[in-house]
């Protein structure tokens, strides 16, 4: 379902509101009814705030594809929400590559 989404939104989604977007994981319900769709997007807060609408009201559509491709009768409901996790890993690493550039942060000793 991932993937399939993935290339809907890419592909099929002509929103130019829409951003840069990379979903990262899907959690389905047990009972297929619901399945919550985790994407990041590179780009401001406007542009965040900007595909996450663009997403909400396009989640009809893209359930009716996925059901298509996926051969599904019921298919899930789609919600959407930001996955952070990108943008917190690439804040750690800066924040570890500033201690290291500035001498405060010590090699671990090989053993």
């Amino acid at each position: 379902m991932q993937m399939e989404l993935s290339q809907l939104i890419l592909l099929r989604i002509k929103d130019p509101r829409l951003g840069f977007v990379t979903v990262t994981h899907v959690d389905v319900s047990p009972d297929l009814k619901s399945a919550c769709v985790f994407y990041s997007v590179l780009g401001t807060e406007e542009a965040k705030r900007n595909t996450q609408m663009v997403l909400e009201k396009s989640a009809g559509f893209l359930q009716r594809e996925i059901g298509g491709v996926l051969k599904m009768r019921n298919t899930p409901r789609l919600i959407f929400r930001l996955d952070a996790s990108l943008e917190k890993g690439l804040e750690i690493d800066k924040i570890l590559k500033d201690l290291k550039d500035k001498g405060e942060m010590q090699p671990e000793p090989e053993e």
